[in-house]
Formats: C-alpha cells, sequence, structure tokens
C-alpha cells in the first residue's frame, strides 16, 4: 500500500503536470490513460509474461545490462515491489487524468504572477501547483489507499500469495480462507473488518488533509 500510494501519487501528478504544462497533444493523454482501459487480469498477465526470468523482455535487458536476471515475482523481496509497480502502472492514466482536471481549474493568471516575480517552474510547482492541488490530491490518495487494500485479481493472476506467502495480500488472505478451507464466517468476519478499516481510513484521511478546502477560494 506504502509503495502504491507514494509513487502512484507522484508519478501521476507528475505526469499530469507535464501533459498539462508541456504538451496539448491528446493522442498522448490517450495512450497514457490506455493501461486504465485494460482489465486487471490481462494486465497482469502481460506483465507476467514481460517479467519471466528466462523470456520475459525486461529480464533479456536486464541480462544484457547487468549480466544476470532478477526473479520478480518468484522472490520475497521483489514480489510485492513487482505488484506495487504493476499497479502503479495499471492506474496512473486514471489518477493523471483527476490530476489534470484539477490543474484546469487553476487560473493562468496565478503562474503569471508568479513569473513576474521571477518564480521558476520549480518553485510555482511546489508552491503554488501543489497547494491548489490539495482537494485533488486527497481524492487521489484515498482513491490509491482504497484500491491498493483491495487488490486481488493481480496477486492472483501473478504470484498466487507467494512465495511462501511473501505476496499473500488481505484479499487472497480473504480469498483462501472462504473459497479454498471453506471457512466462510472467518472470511465474512475478516471482510466486515475491511470495510470498517477503509471508512475509518478515508475520512481520517480527508479530515486531516482538509478536503473540502481550496487555497482557491
Amino acid at each position: 500500500m506504502v509503495l502504491s500510494v507514494v509513487f502512484g501519487t507522484l508519478i501521476s501528478l507528475v505526469t499530469a503536470v507535464i501533459l498539462h504544462r508541456v504538451t496539448s497533444s491528446s493522442a498522448l493523454r490517450g495512450v497514457i490513460l490506455m493501461p486504465f482501459l485494460i482489465s486487471n487480469v490481462i494486465a497482469a498477465l502481460v506483465w507476467q509474461w514481460m517479467l519471466d526470468p528466462h523470456l520475459g523482455v525486461i529480464n533479456i535487458v536486464l541480462d544484457h545490462t547487468i549480466g544476470h536476471s532478477i526473479l520478480f515475482l518468484g522472490s520475497g523481496p521483489w514480489a510485492i515491489p513487482s505488484l506495487a509497480a504493476i499497479s502503479v502502472w495499471k492506474w496512473m492514466g486514471y489518477y493523471a487524468l483527476l490530476i489534470f482536471a484539477g490543474l484546469q481549474t487553476i487560473p493562468s493568471t496565478i503562474y503569471e504572477a508568479g513569473r513576474v516575480d521571477g518564480a521558476s517552474e520549480l518553485q510555482m510547482f511546489r508552491r503554488l501547483t501543489v497547494p491548489l492541488l490539495r482537494p485533488i490530491l486527497v481524492m487521489v490518495v484515498v482513491l490509491t489507499v482504497i484500491n491498493a487494500f483491495q487488490v486481488f485479481d493481480i496477486v492472483a493472476v501473478t504470484t498466487k500469495g507467494g512465495p511462501a506467502n511473501a505476496s499473500n495480500v488481505l484479499q487472497m488472505y480473504i480469498y483462501d480462507k472462504a473459497f479454498r478451507q471453506f471457512d466462510f464466517g472467518y472470511a465474512a468476519t475478516l471482510s466486515l473488518a475491511l470495510f470498517v478499516l477503509l471508512i475509518t481510513v478515508t475520512f481520517t484521511q480527508l479530515r486531516l488533509a482538509r478536503a473540502d478546502e481550496s487555497d482557491l477560494n
């Protein structure tokens, strides 16, 4: 969850700012959104092939550059980061689109005033863009947290909770308890606990980040 939230939000924010400030190509925006339009199962299958230790294109490149391949989905230290990378790639376009929509609400006169005061692009990004995007960024973080807690199909297709339970996320554990061990009562209790946890985390985030307030007001 930490990897998905941190890197997913940062990459989506940078991508949206580049789309807004650097290019106006509709084709490029469509390409960035394409991963979101692919089903999770198809995305997981494609990445499983790309990360294959023998035939995967990523490991072929690594073998030629560093001299050996990496067991991304088959080793404990690499399993969770690999799953987080797949999730970030899958949802990045959707979150970037939300942030891009928020950027459209920021008046251009604010950036013009920043340039008049001698602010660089990096300074305007830190002191103008990010604070003014707080409500949108809070929503993106909340959605990323919920999505990270609900991840199941990517894990089920690629690692199945392995190796040695290294990627046995909560949803996978609930599924195993319900449909393999037939302990439906315990699985239902876990599902309800997850629901309560997500509600608590969501309202806490919204409260602490003051999501209903904007510096544009």
